[in-house]
């Protein structure tokens, strides 16, 4: 694509240089720069790309947008001054792939908990209802029935960009998107054409990176404040923070909830282990989902489908059939009649929501036995929160390793046991190996108790000091299941 096109809608602060030049690709990492690719010097948060220009410009980048000019230019190489080249990325790769956002109807999920659900759930209805359909989550990658791998909730410019255009040429109506706090932040969604925006939520998370719950609440208005007059945005009205998502925002403005007067209400009517009987609207449904916070996911995948123009019996009905996202209060049974559950909850919330429905449901006498750790190098200020609301519903809690990077596992451990009461100790274990932490859990247990293995759900790796070594949660509980 000509240099000159490719920079329709950047706001250009000046250029030196020639922008009649063709681009090959246009690239933010100087080792995946080509031959007269356009090179963008972006400010990250451990790096600075200006200090990769040279090197981008020895691997043959033939023009660079820069926030500053460098010292000494090269001939032959254009140099395009903005004020923010972190949201002119968006743009220009937006531009390179032909807008693809324009050309289907995307809508992003944003909010603490129940993204991935949310997302999936509505990818399973669509195709259900007969579209072709796209996916972008922390799970997975969806185009159509093509899997693509997700290495983070919402990806670069550059690769989402890429993935939405293969949608639209694979022949894709819809596509349903996870948008993280940290790309909104970060302008990973700049030049982007929404056709509508969901808030599920927002609890304590991620004040390693906002700092402040209020930047926090900042980050996930900040999308619904850039949605246009001709997208929807629709908020969960029992969350304390669902109408201030609403402030200032051009989008048609829609509700749902439980609880308050909204535009699209449910009860749950019945709840078990398998699924739950939901009235949607005055119509009952069953649905394979439990727990109130799944009500709420569900309620937003209904209400999502009716503001894009779906028949409302063909959505109830589609809608009972469709199953969650993998690792989300996932049930797995053992043949000494042990019940385990697999669930991704890493946050406060989440933890009380998940253990709250097994409360609800279990039969007196049951126990439960809660597996739980926290992440290392993210933040420490949830680990006594956690163990805290953990054992506020467990007979017996196990803290754990989760993912703990770069930090002592063994301190992870202790920040989490801050949380624990000295009366409470008798029924906490601290097991850092978080494979003889399943195996305790389910040793402990008997038969009808409960098992509930929280914070990694679907992943398949622990990452420790850098290395993703395989591990997974439901391999685990199954090997230690057959050996019971």
């Amino acid at each position: 694509m000509e240099l000159k096109a490719l920079l329709h809608a950047v706001p250009v602060i000046q250029v030196n240089g020639s922008l009649e030049k063709d681009m090959t690709s246009v690239c933010f990492d100087s080792r995946e720069v080509e031959k007269n690719s356009l090179f963008v010097a972006v400010r990250g948060v451990h790096t600075d790309g200006h200090r990769y220009i040279d090197g981008a410009i020895s691997h043959g980048c033939t023009a660079v947008v820069v926030e500053e000019f460098p010292k000494d230019e090269v001939k032959g190489v254009s140099y395009i001054l903005v004020e923010d080249t972190s949201y002119v990325l968006g743009v220009l790769a937006a531009n390179f792939y032909q807008n693809p956002s324009k050309d289907l109807k995307l809508v992003g999920v944003t909010g603490t908990n129940g993204k991935t659900t949310v997302g999936t759930l509505l990818f399973k209805l669509f195709q259900n209802l007969g579209y072709e359909v796209g996916l972008l989550s922390t799970v997975e990658n969806k185009i159509g029935n093509k899997t693509v791998p997700a290495t983070h909730t919402t990806p670069d410019p550059v690769t989402l960009n890429s993935l939405l255009r293969e949608m639209v040429d694979s022949g894709c109506d819809y596509c349903f998107m996870e948008v993280s706090s940290h790309a909104i932040v970060q302008q990973r969604i700049a030049g982007l054409y929404f056709a509508g925006g969901i808030f599920t939520n927002i609890t304590h998370d991620h004040l390693d990176f906002h700092e402040t719950f209020g930047n926090y609440i900042k980050a996930k208005k900040k999308f619904f404040d850039n949605l246009d007059r001709f997208a929807f945005a629709l908020t969960n009205i029992d969350d304390k923070n669902g109408q201030v998502m609403l402030q200032n925002t051009f989008a048609h403005k829609k509700t749902y909830g439980l609880h308050h007067v909204a535009d699209f209400k449910a009860k749950v009517v019945e709840s078990h282990f398998d699924g739950m009987l939901l009235q949607i609207d005055n119509q009952e449904v069953w649905v394979k989902l439990v727990g109130g916070f799944n009500a709420y996911n569900i309620l937003a995948v209904y209400g999502t489908a009716i503001l894009l123009e779906q028949e409302t019996t063909k959505v109830l009905t589609a809608i009972s059939e469709v199953s969650g996202a993998e690792g989300r209060f996932e049930t797995l049974r053992s043949e000494k009649g042990v019940t385990a559950i697999i669930d991704y909850a890493h946050t406060p919330d989440a933890v009380e929501n998940v253990l709250q429905t097994i409360r609800d449901l279990r039969i007196p006498g049951q126990q439960i036995i809660t597996v739980l750790g926290c992440g290392g190098d993210r933040d420490k200020a949830k680990r006594p929160e956690m163990a805290k609301v953990a054992l506020k519903y467990s007979d017996k809690l196990i803290i754990t390793s989760d993912n703990p990077r770069t930090e002592d596992p063994a301190q992870i451990i202790r920040d989490m046991e801050a949380g624990v009461n000295p009366d409470q100790r008798k029924h906490v274990f601290s097991i850092s190996d978080r494979r003889e932490a399943i195996r305790a859990a389910c040793h402990l247990a008997s038969s009808g108790d409960i098992v509930l293995i929280a914070g990694k759900g679907h992943e398949k790796y622990q990452d420790i000091n850098g290395v993703k070594h395989h591990f997974d949660d439901k391999e685990e509980l199954k090997n230690t299941f057959n050996e019971q």
